[in-house]
């Protein structure tokens, strides 16, 4: 338990030392976001710094590291994901901030991208038998094999990173949704290693998966003090899809895969309000909300960007607490 709060400690520490020398390097290169011209709330965020999630996920990769995290084959598949999911989130930032604009790769090459890694999760998954799921409040198990298996850990894959990216579009949303979401997977994984008749890991890999969930977690807090309003730089596509990819790879490999809906509520509702506004736009050329995702909205209709995280981040918790008592 000591080992756990020094990685927290020295993630945060680290995290913000990255920040402090990185985001004056960032602004020294003009690496700033273009802002969409009909986001009128976020005119004044213009040229703010991105791709701060270097500063926050490669220190926590390291302490992680440094802490003895790579002595299971599953531990270093779950990084090689998350950090995968990194590389794509910069590509396209580089190119928004190389080019002067808010697109960076076509909507096309990110999802052949994402669904690349996706894919390799889901077959590396089905090979080393991790077939099992663990579902919220009935305490039972399913198992799920072969193509079938490759498609859900795809669809997952595919839909956590996105929303992840889709929410993180106030000051500190989805970093603060993220870490009271690792935070819960933490105490959902050591509550379950300790309560589970039969276990599908070893007790080593539950260690690392919350010693991982930890260091992300110290990382997030750190960047969050540079990230809160008014934001001194933006997490991008870097952070989010990394954050998406641990989050996701955590949470299939530590059996969790059907709590991301739960624990994840506020991810799964930036995704649905995007849906529903696209699919009755198409239909009656109107609109169910002021603006989509759904955190546009209620910024529109007055709420301040700390508040819309602060409810975000308590729908969160109380819905992780929900996800951890059924064990108890």
């Amino acid at each position: 338990m000591k080992g756990i709060f020094l990685a927290l400690i020295l993630s945060i520490f680290a995290s913000v030392i990255c920040g402090l020398i990185l985001i004056p390097y960032l602004r020294k290169i003009k690496a700033g976001q273009t802002i969409l011209h009909y986001v009128k709330t976020h005119e004044n965020k213009n040229g703010t710094p991105t791709m701060g999630g270097l500063f926050f996920i490669l220190p926590s990769v390291i302490i992680f590291i440094i802490f003895g995290g790579l002595k299971t084959n599953l531990l270093a598949v779950v990084l090689s994901i998350g950090l995968a999911y990194l590389v794509v989130g910069f590509l396209d930032d580089f190119i928004k901030v190389r080019y002067k604009k808010n697109e960076g790769l076509k909507g096309y090459q990110k999802i052949i991208f994402q669904l690349s890694i996706a894919v390799l999760a889901g077959l590396y998954a089905n090979q080393n038998g991790f077939t099992t799921f663990y579902l919220p409040f009935i305490n039972t198990q399913i198992k799920i094999e072969g193509f079938w298996l490759v498609l859900v850990v795809s669809v997952i894959f595919l839909a956590i990173t996105n929303s992840v990216n889709l929410t993180d579009g106030l000051d500190g949303l989805a970093g603060q949704v993220s870490w009271v979401y690792l935070a819960s997977l933490v105490v959902l994984i050591m509550v379950q290693r300790e309560k589970m008749s039969i276990l599908y890991l070893d007790s080593e890999e539950y260690d690392k998966l919350a010693l991982l969930s930890v260091c992300l977690i110290g990382g997030i807090l750190a960047f969050l003090i540079f990230n809160v309003s008014k934001a001194k730089v933006f997490m991008g596509d870097t952070g989010s899809l990394s954050l998406g990819g641990f989050i996701g790879s955590i949470s299939i490999f530590s059996l969790n895969s059907f709590f991301i809906p739960l624990i994840g509520i506020m991810f799964v509702i930036s995704s649905i309000s995007v849906i529903i506004q696209v699919a009755y736009y198409k239909r009656t050329k109107k609109r169910v909300f002021l603006m989509a995702p759904i955190h546009h909205h209620f910024q529109l209709k007055g709420c301040s960007e700390t508040q819309i995280g602060y409810v975000y981040a308590l729908i969160t918790a109380v819905c992780g607490i929900l996800a951890i008592l059924q064990y108890l």
